[in-house]
């Protein structure tokens, strides 16, 4: 908690309502003169008799959680003022989708190349007698590397949604 400096100057919630600072102020030990814009951020949204209301009627040790709360959403919603903090979740639920996509693409990609080296059936039981040698890699027919007709590619690559997700949000793909 942060509290009024030894100058007795008024805190930054006193200071931007040009009113003193008495010891007892409600905002004080929370808005401290050095952070004006976070008072006047909290002000803006939520008003300061609101701010005073919900202080007193908590607890003290709840108060500092309250107020960094308050100024967290009231900046998110000077960002955006439709959205505010949702729109901040939405955005990072969208990027942890996308990654998503990206890890099971290299998975998948793992596992095709695997699959590669690993022999798909056994032979029929009259070549199982005769003992085979290992085929080379020159001598293994040619694998195309992106898709494998026994390993089913059930979603698009993960740089198609990432083109269209751009272009949504009017940037470019360069």
């Amino acid at each position: 908690m942060a509290s009024s400096s030894s100058y007795n100057s008024p805190c930054a919630a006193c200071k931007f309502l040009r009113r003193k600072c008495m010891p007892g102020c409600i905002f004080a030990p929370y808005f401290p003169p050095e952070e004006p814009q976070k008072f006047a951020n909290v002000h803006k949204i939520f008003g300061a008799s609101n701010v005073t209301k919900l202080l007193n009627e908590l607890l003290p040790h709840q108060r500092e959680d309250a107020v960094n709360s308050l100024a967290y959403e009231a900046e998110a919603r000077v960002r955006d003022p439709v959205y505010g903090c949702v729109g901040a979740i939405s955005f990072l639920q969208r990027q942890v989708q996308r990654l998503q996509k990206e890890l099971d693409a290299a998975n998948a990609d793992l596992i095709r190349y695997a699959c590669n080296d690993i022999p798909t059936a056994l032979p029929p039981p009259s070549a199982m007698t005769s003992i085979q040698q290992p085929m080379t890699p020159r001598q293994r027919p040619p694998v195309n590397i992106y898709q494998n007709p026994g390993v089913p590619f059930t979603y698009p690559p993960s740089w198609i949604d990432n083109l269209s997700e751009d272009l949504d949000e009017g940037g470019s793909n360069i």
